[in-house]
């Protein structure tokens, strides 16, 4: 017997090992492509001949391996892979402009981002940081934070405590036992935790590489929970495990106040998802120089060179699906007409809610196996935007390179849950979290081409039911009741902000706000929220993972991008990985991981 167990081991390292570390397509990131970096480009028509390229069925390159639906990063990032491997790629972008979170737009002569605030592990020779050198061919240049780069405020006016956040792996423990006298081994004990369960995310991509019946005998057996303790500590909340390391009712707050990154209350929050969101700046965090657009610039030319064209104003209506239930086409509208693209794969960025009820025949949305991806995940968060242009350089109005994170009070908890549960009227004179930051701020490049100008950005959540009856109007046409539903948000947001910021009082030339049906718009969110599927506890199901891969029931469809893996910028990107992965039948993470290694091999040659 002993033998046959034996056996049945070895049969099963071999069968992983086999779907892990397999061979079989092209390697997009075989050499590296990194080129001396080019001078930045400061016109804007010049940089819109690449982001705004309408569509034109005359501009639909012929004979297409692939088309891509939506510019957000997961889109760009796999078409630049597949680009990277000859591969004729069409991305078709709804909006006017490439880029989707990571595009900016100019009001009022201010320029504003939307969705890219700060990135983390850009650190030389980590696997992320290649990873976008490779996809942006080295171009894409990156700024540091100031340190501290986050501060976490907690309290009403004359009673706030501002708790500033170290990057470092030394420096963060070290800084925050200086205002924690006496917590110094819950804090090691939150560090050390956060640092074992953050490494075993690498078990959500084998999860989604390997076949599906291996990857569920693994989590029905539980050998899941041994292999990574990034699922063994999924179904713990935030709550529950820091409140168990510490009693201090404001470290629990400072353990607990990224959560804003992924949009879930701290007792609703996988502890897992937020470990990865703390190890992500534990060693810095940058922003792009030359702002967010340069993402989705420095992108789009390496889909062109091998033959792809990336173009915007071309909403898809429906993914095309034969009778053998295989996609093979999309359909644009232009104008009143409707145009049919054609190619053997299709790979939609645009979520797994608009794929599966919007864009696929009400035939094919009832099947069994789709209903069930559905079944197990629901809407995150609206989100609600706040943008200000101000008078004055960054040294004028004291503005730094650094994020703000403030509370009324350390019971996040209750506060967040309290505010999203209120009417709206109420709800608007008490937002309970607002994060603010200064793009003019961490852009090195910014007095260059905005000279006096400088702007904050403020972000929170909001009830999309506060504002769906206006679903439907139109940008700025939407009617005095909304227009004044967002003044009443935006003058208690300003009070809070004109309290800790004073210097910028009489400064404001510019204000506006962007609700959820604002980004339901522009970025065809369905429900306003700006992290895909919601982040809760049952998003990190390892049967989830399984279930919800690039594959999807529909032969020759693939889904990329966040609800694919995670959110945010590295999330979406992680799917663009697991989702070229499963394209080109090789694993592009291990792939990643050995660029990133060589890159160092041979610097430290260069430097003997």
């Amino acid at each position: 017997m002993w033998f046959a167990a034996a056996f049945g081991i070895l049969a099963f390292i071999v069968l992983l090992y086999k779907y892990v570390c397999g061979r079989a397509g092209p390697n997009p990131f075989a050499a590296d492509t990194r080129e001396p970096p080019r001078p930045l480009v400061t016109n804007k028509q010049e940089k819109n001949k690449v982001l705004k390229q309408g569509f034109l069925a005359s501009r639909v390159p012929e004979h297409l391996d692939a088309i891509v639906v939506g510019s957000g990063i997961g889109g760009l990032g796999v078409a630049v892979m597949l680009a990277k491997v000859g591969k004729k790629v069409l991305v078709l972008e709804q909006h006017d402009r490439a880029g989707g979170c990571c595009h900016t737009f100019t009001e009022k002569g201010f320029e504003f981002d939307v969705g890219i605030h700060y990135i983390g592990e850009l650190l030389e020779h980590r696997p992320f940081r290649c990873m976008i050198d490779q996809l942006t061919n080295g171009q894409l240049q990156w700024a540091s934070l100031d340190n501290p780069f986050d501060k976490v405020v907690l309290g009403l006016p004359g009673k706030r405590r501002v708790y500033p956040i170290y990057s470092g792996k030394k420096r963060f423990p070290e800084e925050l036992k200086k205002f924690f006298p006496g917590e110094e081994e819950a804090i090691d004990k939150f560090l050390q935790l956060v640092k074992k369960v953050g490494k075993g995310v690498w078990f959500m991509a084998v999860l989604k590489m390997i076949h599906p019946r291996l990857a569920k005998f693994l989590v029905y057996s539980g050998l899941v929970n041994w292999l990574s303790p990034f699922f063994k500590m999924a179904p713990r909340s935030v709550t529950e495990v820091v409140n168990k390391l510490t009693s201090n009712e404001d470290l629990r707050a400072v353990f607990s106040y990224i959560f804003g990154t992924y949009g879930n209350i701290p007792k609703e929050a996988s502890f897992s998802m937020h470990s990865l969101l703390v190890c992500h700046y534990l060693e810095g965090a940058w922003y792009p120089k030359g702002g967010a657009s340069e993402i989705a610039y420095h992108m789009i030319p390496i889909i062109e060179e091998a033959g792809g064209a990336v173009l915007v104003r071309a909403p898809v209506q429906r993914i095309l699906i034969n009778d053998a239930k295989q996609a093979y086409g999309v359909s644009v509208m232009k104008g009143q007409e409707e145009i049919n693209v054609y190619a053997p794969i299709v790979i939609s960025n645009a979520g797994l809610f608009n794929t599966y009820q919007q864009l696929l025949p009400q035939e094919v949305q009832t099947l069994p196996a789709i209903q069930s991806q559905l079944s197990m995940v629901q809407h995150g968060e609206g989100g609600l935007s706040i943008f200000l242009g101000l008078n004055g350089t960054k040294e004028e109005l004291g503005l730094r390179a650094d994020n703000y994170w403030i509370f009324p009070e350390n019971n996040l908890d209750e506060l967040v849950e309290n505010y999203m549960n209120a009417p709206r009227e109420e709800a608007a004179k008490n937002v309970p979290l607002l994060f603010v930051a200064s793009p003019s701020a961490k852009d090195p490049t910014w007095e260059e081409r905005n000279p006096g100008k400088s702007t904050l950005t403020l972000v929170s959540f909001a009830n999309y039911k506060w504002f769906e009856e206006w679903k439907d109007g139109k940008v700025s046409k939407r009617g005095e009741d909304y227009k004044e539903l967002k003044e009443s948000f935006i003058k208690s947001i300003l009070e809070v902000v004109v309290e800790i910021f004073p210097q910028i009082k009489d400064k404001i030339e510019f204000v506006d706000a962007g609700t959820p049906v604002t980004h339901q718009y522009y970025i065809a969110a369905p429900r306003g929220e700006i992290y895909g599927c919601d982040h809760g506890l049952a998003r990190f199901n390892p049967v989830l993972s399984v279930d919800i891969r690039p594959e999807t029931p529909i032969k020759n469809l693939f889904l990329t991008g966040q609800d694919v893996f995670v959110c945010g910028f590295a999330g979406a990107l992680a799917g663009a990985l697991t989702c070229g992965s499963a394209i080109l039948k090789r694993n592009l993470h291990l792939d990643v991981i050995n660029m990133a290694k060589a890159r160092q091999r041979d610097d430290h040659k260069k430097d003997q």
